[in-house]
């Protein structure tokens, strides 16, 4: 007779399926953004960002740097691009002409967002199969997940900068006359 997984070990085991089903829907997320981009004649980070816009609507480039974890320098080359694929366009604060806001161009995402659709459908259709207690948890899911990867973007930004920064704080040895 067969002995069942321990809890640990089933709980172990059910992680473990979690975690690649995550990374399964990440990478195939990640090669239909690509796809998209490359089709737009964008990169794909700057699709991600241009997403971040549409979430959000019109915002300061130090904004959609919060949101996207890229530094403002970054940012700066992301807008440059889009506003040259005419998807964004900068806008002056009406009462304050020294801010600036990043606008997508609704016409232009319009035509972005075509690409997307059949996949909304689908994932609409699947989500109406769950509960209000069930989307509930996948969006508390998907939140936390959200501001686990901008906190792990912030630490790899800072792993990457400290061998730079003892690089640039280290002396050359004085040689001996």
């Amino acid at each position: 007779m067969k002995s069942a997984l321990s809890r640990p070990k089933a709980r172990a085991v059910l992680m473990q399926e979690l975690e690649y089903a995550v990374r399964r829907s990440s990478a195939l997320g990640v090669i239909f953004g690509q796809t998209v981009a490359s089709r737009v004649g964008i990169s794909s980070s700057d699709l991600e960002c241009l997403d971040f816009l549409n979430l959000e609507g019109r915002v300061t480039a130090g904004r959609l740097a919060e949101l996207t974890g890229l530094t403002t320098g970054a940012i700066t080359g992301v807008v440059d691009r889009l506003e040259k694929a005419g998807l964004v366009r900068r806008e002056r604060d009406d009462n304050d002409r020294r801010k600036v806001f990043i606008a997508p161009v609704p016409e232009n995402i319009a035509k972005v967002g075509k690409f997307y659709e059949h996949m909304q459908r689908a994932m609409l259709k699947q989500w109406d199969s769950h509960s209000d207690a069930e989307l509930r948890l996948l969006l508390r899911f998907m939140t936390q997940g959200y501001k686990t990867m901008l906190a792990a973007t912030e630490e790899l930004k800072a792993m990457m900068e400290a061998p730079q920064a003892k690089r640039a704080g280290a002396k050359k040895p004085v040689r001996a006359p």
